[in-house]
């Protein structure tokens, strides 16, 4: 829908039909005018997690406001505020107009990233576990206004959520004001999956979160706004949009078989139960290519305790070894999309979604006891992992929730084929360009190659571990050399390094292209 026309009649689209509350239907107006509310230098917190439930008309309109003003020689910038990643008519829109000054806590849009690594956006990457306590704590500023998507209004003022949760309740409780988008394009049939739990507090008040199963529900379906502090209302009929999945290759394949043999072994050593522990999954090709390679394995009936709900889940909720998925959002593709629209009445009741500081929480992934499974850029041979900066500077998306899963999981499994750039690049070097992961919260670590579990190893046992069974045969002999030349100094032995070429492969690429040696 084009954010410029003014809003759509009942003939249309019959959006207005979700709008049950009297008070806020009179506040329904187009995505211009709400726009034209936001000024600049303002803080915006808008909603959206993985490219789902942001909104899409008033960010459009925002951004050929900000565009015009630019044109008339006024720069106009906001801070914006999200849960994680969002979709092109909000990041990337705004990007584009140079509309963003300061950006958090995580975004994975491919012009805002290259404004970033210009130094032309501020970006504070976060956990997304603490993203709301400090808006709470007011350490990261305040917030004036909020934009957020939901699926429906209800009369008494209460609000259906749309596909994703993360920090909306936050920022409906802190936001000055507040602009809603009413999408129709949402499923109707998503009322009721919701879980929105008020009990979070500030020390010295904080309770413990009453949570003890993935699949218990501890809030509300609905959120709560204040009617006094919403100021427009626009209507839309605008799809979420991820990106799809690529099929899984010979390489996500090898890693998937990795972790299902790492995970029966568990099972039968009796660490592990038949079911497992909750699942989490970070997002990406690899990611979902284990998720759906567990469709065949032995484990069920499994349970989730995650961020997002990606294909590879849905898949398995289909086959019946998922009896349950909890998480803040969806990341899907456009075909399971369409899928899980179509079904929405049936997947609904197996699916809980949450605000963020729940689905992120460390005090519960710690007690639900989560197997964490999570990407990287690059693991050093003592586990040390990058998990955000390409060759030590360059951001490439953030760290997302993984901090939050690694550190309190069960079991912390960092995976990745074991090159990239066409074998250019090694995933797998003498110490990582920047540390995102320490080696004490990394537990195994999995490539193509084959599974390191450095449980219980020394940092020069998990040298040996890592180089025979990760690394490259390309690559292989290079880091056994390395570690081989840095047992023989006589600084320090524990963690042995050679701090004059510790980086030097880095240095190599970005010099010549490849970390392979002329």
């Amino acid at each position: 829908m084009d954010g410029s026309r003014c809003a759509p009649t009942d003939r249309e689209f019959r959006v207005s039909d979700r709008i049950a509350s009297a008070t806020l239907r009179a506040r329904i107006t187009d995505a211009d005018t709400a726009a034209a509310l936001i000024q600049p230098g303002e803080t915006v917190g808008m909603s959206g997690f993985t490219g789902s439930g942001y909104p899409k008309a008033v960010p459009q309109a925002l951004a050929r406001r900000i565009a015009g003003e630019r044109a008339s020689g006024r720069p106009f910038r906001i801070n914006l505020w999200t849960g994680a990643s969002t979709g092109p008519e909000l990041d990337g829109a705004l990007a584009a107009v140079d509309g963003i000054a300061q950006r958090l806590p995580y975004s994975s849009d491919p012009v805002a990233r290259e404004k970033i690594n210009r130094g032309e956006i501020d970006y504070l990457d976060m956990h997304l576990s603490q993203v709301a306590p400090m808006a709470w704590e007011g350490v990261i500023g305040t917030l004036d206004t909020a934009v957020i998507e939901v699926s429906g209004i209800r009369a008494d003022g209460s609000l259906i959520p749309s596909s994703s949760v993360g920090n909306n309740k936050t920022w409906l409780d802190r936001a000055k004001r507040v602009i809603l988008e009413v999408n129709r394009w949402q499923n109707a049939a998503l009322e009721g999956a919701h879980d929105i739990y008020y009990g979070t507090r500030l020390p010295p008040q904080r309770v413990p979160i009453p949570l003890t199963r993935p699949d218990d529900r501890i809030g509300t379906p609905y959120l709560a706004c204040d009617p006094d502090k919403v100021v427009a209302v626009v209507e839309t009929d605008a799809p979420d949009r991820n990106l799809p999945f690529a099929a899984p290759d010979d390489k996500a394949l090898a890693i998937a078989g990795h972790i299902i043999e790492f995970l029966s072994h568990e099972v039968k050593r009796g660490r592990l139960p038949a079911s497992l522990l909750p699942i989490q999954s970070g997002v990406g090709n690899i990611a979902n290519a284990v998720l759906s390679g567990l469709v065949d394995a032995p484990f069920e009936p499994m349970t989730a305790f995650t961020e997002v709900i990606q294909d590879g889940m849905l898949d398995l909720l289909d086959a019946g070894k998922l009896r349950m998925a909890s998480a803040t959002a969806f990341s899907l593709s456009p075909a399971a999309a369409d899928r899980l629209n179509a079904n929405m009445a049936s997947y609904a009741s197996r699916m809980i979604l949450r605000p963020q500081e729940i689905s992120n929480h460390p005090e519960l992934v710690r007690r639900l006891g989560c197997i964490a499974m999570n990407g990287l850029i690059e693991a050093d041979i003592y586990g040390n992992v990058n998990s955000t900066l390409v060759m030590g500077s360059r951001i490439q998306n953030g760290i997302g929730g993984s901090g939050d899963f690694a550190r309190n999981g069960y079991v912390s499994i960092f995976m990745t084929p074991s090159t990239a750039k066409d074998g250019r690049i090694s995933a797998i070097v003498p110490q990582v360009s920047h540390v995102d992961h320490i080696m004490q919260d990394v537990q195994v670590i999995v490539t193509e190659q084959g599974l390191a579990d450095l449980r219980g190893l020394s940092p020069r046992q998990r040298a040996s571990v890592v180089i025979e069974r990760c690394a490259h045969p390309s690559y292989r002999p290079l880091l056994a050399d390395y570690a081989a030349r840095a047992k023989g100094g006589s600084y320090g032995l524990h963690a042995p390094s050679l701090p004059g070429e510790a980086l030097s492969w880095h240095q190599r690429f970005m010099e010549t292209g490849t970390m392979l040696p002329a």
